[in-house]
């Protein structure tokens, strides 16, 4: 526990535009003093040498959203050689005048480091936070092709007869295709022409984000196979499994143990009995 390891824990309770620091005792608890800054460089630069001022001796900070709000603050003090540990956001107690206090969740984020026994450090960036952004583009773009292929289908089953008879039969990827070239005339009704708008745009679009999906997927793999081409030559692991389990280790010493990752992936650590 950091009680007997450091003299001070420095709890950051991390917003978009606004960090706030608060220093604690480690030994007492104590709050030695507090400081909020804006979430620029400069900013970082002054909780650094706020740092410098009042826990001038051994340190930790404990920094709420070391993924999200709290990321630059995290990387510019990992780059100063900052000993840096990551800390949930807690559930914050209700006030009886409904005010939110920064400076009282800075310190809580410190204290509740103190009252751990086990500390996250924050996951990395580099490689996995490359692997991090592209997985999460793929991802918005397969859901935006099934919810395109779902208005589609809705398009078409309400088309007029012509029409539906024309596309309802064949897979997806055939009516994707089909949906994509359809032309109109000028002697079509204008219910008709309408129709045919509407079901060609869904259909290109749906196209466009499977063709995004692919090269996301792509770059994925290309950067799987260059940190650990091992993992694709096991049985059942693509691409796409491969790059989560690098971004959920993230890398060596974040999880303590495999018992730990077992929790972190909501698995059973051993495979369940079967009765013979």
């Amino acid at each position: 526990m950091l009680a007997g390891a450091v003299e001070f824990v420095i709890g950051v309770d991390t917003h978009r535009d606004s960090h706030t620091a608060a220093v604690v005792n480690a030994a007492t608890g104590g709050v030695v003093d507090q400081l909020s800054v804006a979430t620029d460089a400069f900013g970082f630069r002054r909780l650094k040498a706020f740092a410098d001022q009042h826990a001038d001796g051994s340190r930790v900070w404990a920094i709420e959203g070391t993924g999200s709000y709290g990321a630059g603050l995290t990387t510019s003090l990992l780059e100063a050689g900052e000993w840096v540990v990551e800390i949930d956001r807690p559930a914050r107690p209700a006030r009886r005048d409904g005010a939110k206090s920064d400076d009282l969740d800075a310190v809580r984020a410190a204290r509740e480091a103190l009252s751990r026994q086990h500390l996250a450090q924050p996951r990395a960036r580099g490689d996995r936070e490359a692997l991090r952004v592209l997985m999460a583009a793929r991802q918005g773009a397969v859901v935006g092709r099934t919810k395109a292929i779902g208005q589609l289908k809705a398009l078409i089953v309400n088309a007029p007869q012509v029409l539906r008879d024309q596309l309802r039969r064949g897979t997806t990827d055939e009516q994707l295709q089909r949906c994509a070239r359809l032309r109109t005339l000028p002697t079509h009704s204008i219910e008709h022409r309408a129709t045919v708008q509407a079901i060609r745009g869904t259909a290109r679009r749906a196209l466009a984000l499977e063709a995004e999906a692919a090269e996301y997927e792509t770059e994925l793999e290309r950067l799987v196979v260059a940190i650990c081409p091992v993992l694709l030559d096991q049985p059942g692991i693509g691409t796409i499994t491969a790059a989560q389990f690098l971004i959920s280790w993230s890398h060596i010493g974040r999880i303590r143990s495999e018992a730990a990752f077992a929790s972190l992936a909501a698995r059973p650590r051993f495979p369940p009995a079967v009765d013979k």
